[in-house]
């Protein structure tokens, strides 16, 4: 079965140039190397300047986990850290 997530993430004000670029970059590390992975987008809410969700589905738990172990996503993780304005809000999902 496969595997949702949805990631709201809060970032600080004008920090969506250098967020953006950063996730970029990772999400094609994601494309390049995650068999697993069917899907990994951004999407800015409309109501926000500051809030955006990223929305991800996987084959099953152990694409999720080697999504989570990757060198790369650890690292750009890392890189978005100054620009985020808290720890992200996760909603893990079951696809029917």
């Amino acid at each position: 079965m496969a595997i949702g997530i949805v990631a709201t993430l809060e970032i600080k004000p004008g920090s969506n140039a250098d967020f953006e670029a950063i996730f970029k970059e990772l999400a094609a590390e994601v494309r390049a190397n995650e068999p697993g992975n069917r899907f990994y987008e951004l999407h800015k809410a409309r109501n926000s300047e500051t809030t955006y969700v990223v929305l991800e589905q996987y084959d099953d738990q152990a694409a999720v986990d080697a999504h989570n172990q990757s060198e790369y996503f650890k690292r750009l993780g890392g890189a978005m850290g100054p620009h985020m304005a808290g720890r992200p809000t996760i909603q893990m999902l079951d696809a029917v």
